[in-house]
This record gives C-alpha cells, structure tokens and sequence, in this order.
C-alpha cells in the first residue's frame, strides 16, 4: 500500500475523512457548470457576504480580539462585493478562440483546493477563498485557525447555504470543523488535493511547498515608507497613520518603519501628532513597551492586534484616548531592533533619512530581514524617485496613499486580495495579487501555421460541447 493511500486511510479516521473524497466528486460536476450558472452563484455569494460583512466583523474582534471592527468590516466588504466587481466579465470557466493565431483556449480548474485561513484576517479571507474558488469552478476546503474557528466556521456555512441554494453542487464548498496541525499536515499531502492556498504564518507557508502538491503561498512584509518631501506632509501622515493603525497594523503591507528626509522629518512628526500618532520620548517608556511586545526577545502573541492603548496600559504608560498608534524614533535599520521589523500591532519605527540613496539602503535592509518581494511605500511627488523605488526587492509599491488600503487593491488599481504574491523574489510562484486566474489552466488547441489549415466549425463546435455539458 502507497504512502498516498496510507494518509487517505488516515484521514477517514476522523469526522472529516470523507471530505477530500466529496470535493473530488463536486469538484468534477461542478467543472461542466457554464459562465453563466457560476455568475448566478458567485453574485448571491458576494451580496450576502458584503451584506454581513460587518456582522461578523464584530464576531472576529469579539473571538479573538484582534483588531479593529470599522476595519475587519471594510476588508469583508473588499473582499466580497469589491473582489467580485473587479473580475466582472473576466473568463475564468468559459473557452476563447484566437482566429488569427489559430489556437483555441479552454478553462480547466485545478480540481479540489485546500485552503488556509489565518486568525487575523478570517472571515475576509473565508469570503475571498470562497469567491475565488467559485469564480474558476474549483472546491474549496477551508482550514480554520482554531483561534478564529467560530467567525470562519460561521461565515462559511452562511455562504455555503446560499451558493447551493443559487445551484452550487454539495460538498463544492466544505470547512475543517475540528482543525488540528496532524489533520492539516496529511491533507496538504494527500494525493486528492489539487492546489494549497496557503494564508499564514512562515510555518504553514513552508509546509504547504514542501507537501508535494501544487501550493500558492504569502510571505511576510516589512514595508519601509520614504517620504522625500515634495508632497504635502499633512498628507502623508495622514495615510502614514491609517496604514499603521488600520486594523491594529494587522496585515502584511501595513507600513513598519517611516523613512522620512532629515530635512522634513521634525514637520513630519508634527504631522503625525495631529493624526493620532504619539512618539515615545522617554527611553523607559521604549523599553517598557518592547518588554510587552518581545519579552524576554520573543514575540508576544497576546499584543497581536491589540491598540495602542492596551499596550500602553500593559506597559503602564499614560496616553490619551485618541492616541492610535506609538512611534519609536530609531537611528538606523537592525534585524536585532523590533521596532525595525514587520509588526501586528500599531508601533511605528521612524528614520531620519540623507537622500534617496539612504532611504533606498534603509528599505533594502528591512526587506532582507523579511519581506522579499512584498511590499514597499513612497509618498513623492517626484516620478524619477518614484521609478527608483521600484527598483527594490518588492512587486508592490504603494505611492501617495495608505499602503495596506493600496498594495491590497482596497483603494487602488490593484485586484483586491487577501493573499499577496511574493514572486522569484520571496521565493514563491507568484508575484502578483492572486486572484481566480491562478486557480486555473488553459487547454490549448493549436492549428498548424500551414495556411491550408483553418478552423472550420470550431467555434460551432465547442459551443454544443459546451451546451452538452453544462448545467
């Protein structure tokens, strides 16, 4: 008996066994439904999931009291009816025909994807990797952390009892009720499992590429924000401030370190005063507040997503109420310094910086602590140093606006997303904003260049495939 077989077996111990088994089965008659059946899905989906994107906001925060609900709500509502109304009329399950080049372009889902969802942005990720899946006729398995099982268990069923009432098969969409790492590690390497969307922490990532099956996985950020001066400083800050407290500064392209021209900088911390941002001055206050976030130097899971006034408060510091975010000046950039590195709370480093050259070295060395090929951030006004900032290491830069709200596509060009591509730079497949057209392939029919060769019928014929096998 094969390995393959052994963690099949495995996996029908436990109430979930049968599941890959179903989502095999759901996934092959769900791959004949055409465009316009999976639209009518996709559409009740996504209206439903906006509708309530606020609901389970709070259930989130109340769960796991991580972040911020306002904010939990817009990444619902951007990853529901925003992430739907940017891939309208896009092809993800049809077929097209290049008449000039000769070749014929057919669809083909991957087949059954497993999906990880992280605790500290669940239900946005739930509805993301739901649409995702139903926009290229994929299953979907859903892996909750068990810190947010409640809210993506929740949020899950509510959207599986909508899709299959506009149509969807049983068993297309399905959740892990009991999530354990055992179950996880033998799924991700079961041989019924066709692609890994893996959303989490580097443990989970690295497991999902080392399974043997096809993965697409996150990497850590640790965005560098420069500002140069040639915009307006109000401005700036303004977006500097909503970036690093948007959502406690849960989410990988929210800014770590301002990178701020010496020239400007003393302005710029006044700026960010009148925007709920407080520099620590008192060097006890510094170490008291890294004692809380990295005691004894390990990370303290207990801050992830909480306020700056609970930090405060643990670190017994007296802030004003409308203070959001805390700014630690540093002196240079060093792996060994916390306030340099990618955090999930509301704590911002901020440099002095000489120039561009400076700022440039600056970020390089944050993203060489992690953060290959994710994100960085400029405010300029100047197009020659907006080109040499994207020059670094990354495959997003965020210019002129709050970096997580921009790099995510919540408030750029950008296609909105919940798992954000590191490309060859980060080590992963793909560097861009993944979306349904990373959940599938395309079977080609190439014609010869022989000008004797047409297409003929083709295009009536693959309308009655299509019509013969389509729901």
């Amino acid at each position: 008996m094969g390995a393959n077989a052994k963690e099949v077996i495995s996996l029908m111990d436990v109430p979930e066994g049968n599941m890959l088994e179903q989502a095999q089965v759901a996934a092959r008659e769900f791959a004949k439904f055409s465009p316009q059946a999976v639209d009518k899905i996709v559409e009740a989906v996504a209206a439903v999931a906006a509708e309530r994107s606020a609901f389970y906001a709070e259930w989130i925060v109340r769960e796991t009291g991580y972040g911020v609900v306002e904010h939990k709500t817009i990444k619902n509502e951007g990853s529901s009816a925003g992430l739907v109304n940017f891939y309208k009329g896009q092809n993800f399950c049809g077929y097209e025909i290049d008449t000039e080049k000769k070749v014929v372009k057919i669809a083909r889902p991957a087949g059954v994807v497993l999906a990880l969802v992280p605790s500290t942005n669940p239900v946005a990720t739930t509805y993301y990797k739901i649409l995702l899946s139903l926009m290229s006729r994929n299953a979907v398995i859903l892996c909750p952390h068990p810190a947010a099982k409640g809210c993506i268990v929740g949020s899950a069923d509510e959207l599986t009892a909508v899709a299959e009432k506009a149509g969807l098969p049983k068993g297309v969409i399905q959740v892990v009720r009991e999530p354990s790492i055992a179950l996880l590690e033998t799924m991700m390497k079961s041989d019924q499992v066709n692609l890994i969307l893996a959303t989490g922490g580097p443990g989970v990532v690295r497991a999902a590429y080392s399974s043997g099956n096809p993965a697409i996985g996150v990497g850590p950020g640790n965005v560098g924000h420069y500002v140069d001066g040639t915009g307006s400083l109000d401005k700036a800050a303004l977006d500097i401030a909503i970036s690093s407290g948007f959502d406690n500064n849960l989410g990988c392209t929210s800014d770590s370190v301002a990178l701020v021209e010496r020239d400007v900088a003393d302005a710029m911390l006044e700026a960010l005063s009148r925007n709920g941002v407080l520099k620590l001055e008192d060097k006890d206050d510094i170490e008291k507040v890294r004692n809380v976030l990295y005691p004894d130097g390990g990370f303290n899971p207990a801050a992830i997503g909480k306020s700056a006034a609970w930090i405060a408060n643990e670190a017994g510091i007296s802030i004003n109420e409308d203070i959001k975010i805390l700014c630690v000046e540093v002196d240079k950039i060093d792996d060994k310094d916390i306030y340099t590195r990618e955090k999930l709370f509301p704590v911002l480093g901020f440099l002095r910086i000489d120039g561009l050259d400076a700022a440039y070295r600056a970020a390089e060395a944050m993203i060489a602590m992690g953060g290959a090929g994710h994100t960085a951030a400029i405010h300029s006004k100047d197009s020659d140093k907006i080109v040499a900032w994207s020059q670094l290491p990354v495959y997003r830069i965020a210019t002129n606006g709050p970096a997580p709200l921009v790099a995510s596509g919540f408030a750029s060009g950008l296609a909105p997303t919940m798992t954000v591509g590191t490309g060859f730079f980060g080590r992963s497949s793909v560097c861009e904003n993944v979306g349904p057209q990373h959940l599938i392939h395309w079977t080609q029919i190439a014609y010869s260049d022989d000008p004797s060769e047409v297409l003929g019928d083709i295009e009536d014929a693959m309308t009655r495939w299509d019509k013969s096998r389509s729901a």
